[in-house]
């Protein structure tokens, strides 16, 4: 069941277009990563659909009903973790969480048990009545998150969640997160960090200059590269023109040129020593080839022709 729907959502501030026809869903039970680079156009589309900003077109539909038809409805079904930490420093955890539970709506009763709950779902509950001031840039992290989940909602926006955080403190939350997911939670979960997207979302979505570029599951988004395989050609290809050489866009796919490295994809299913023989014909010197896997990078590279960290 599709809990979250975007349709041809678009927004522009001035001369930019921070967000074109971007379309997508989100089921239950599903961590649907947007993938991009920093000013892409993720916080922009999250704000759209949590109702910051309204859409200059396009439609969000949370739960199968019109986010502005009704917005109050909308925003009791979905919980949002803004990229910026929306902490009270002097306040504890307990009391964040307890002050963010009474302002979605439950009672005193029901914020205090919530709290307890959520506090020992963080691995929190020894550090509940420390001030947020004195917490880790992980451990503030993790009650933001809190925060959002006082209500249960069904639908969870996380904006780059992991941002600024040691290793321990980011493997801690993506476990959470992949919790959550594997307890029928519909999350729309946004980042630029290609390892996270590739180990925790059972879908994709790659987005760059407002424009969702494709979609898919981690093999889906690799066999548009034309399979499972990349080969990587170093040398020095400075003035190299590959369109010069014969037959060789008929047999490869370019992902990448630059003056010492070349990254190709067969264009079919050829047996990759047939691949590699055609390689060290070709009329370039090439001091060395390789074979990898190819990843989320690549598969930007090849719809951008950047590097998704540029």
């Amino acid at each position: 069941m599709s809990l979250l729907q975007v349709t041809g959502l678009c927004k522009t501030f001035g001369e930019v277009r921070a967000a074109s026809d971007v379309c997508f869903e989100v089921r239950a039970g599903e961590i649907y990563g947007l993938l991009g680079p920093n000013g892409a156009g993720k916080t922009t589309t999250i704000s759209m659909i949590s109702g910051l900003l309204r859409p200059d077109a396009g439609k969000v539909a949370v739960d199968g009903a019109d986010f502005w038809s009704d917005p109050a409805r909308a925003q009791k079904i979905m919980g949002v973790v803004p990229q910026e930490v929306a902490l009270y420093e002097e306040l504890s955890g307990r009391e964040n969480l307890e002050f963010w539970g009474r302002l979605a709506g439950l009672t005193a009763v029901e914020t205090r048990e919530r709290a307890g709950e959520v506090l020992e779902a963080l691995s929190l509950a020894d550090r509940a009545r420390d001030a947020v001031k004195n917490y880790s840039g992980g451990m503030k992290r993790r009650i933001n998150i809190g925060c959002a989940l006082m209500h249960r909602p069904k639908l969870l926006l996380l904006d780059e969640p992991t941002v600024g955080i040691d290793p321990q403190a980011r493997a801690n939350i993506l476990e959470f997160v992949r919790q959550l997911g594997a307890e029928g939670a519909a999350i729309l979960y946004t980042t630029h960090y290609l390892e996270e997207a590739e180990t925790l979302c059972s879908r994709i979505g790659i987005i760059d200059h407002g424009k969702l570029l494709a979609e898919g599951t981690l093999p889906e988004l690799q066999k548009r590269l034309g399979g499972d395989q990349l080969f990587v050609l170093e040398g020095n290809l400075q003035q190299a023109n590959p369109d010069n050489w014969p037959g060789f866009r008929e047999r490869f796919r370019i992902i990448q040129k630059l003056d010492h490295q070349l990254i190709v994809s067969s264009q079919n299913s050829r047996h990759p020593s047939e691949c590699l023989r055609d390689l060290l014909e070709l009329p370039v010197r090439v001091e060395n080839v390789t074979l990898k896997r190819p990843n989320l990078n690549d598969v930007f590279l090849q719809l951008t022709g950047r590097e998704l960290r540029e």
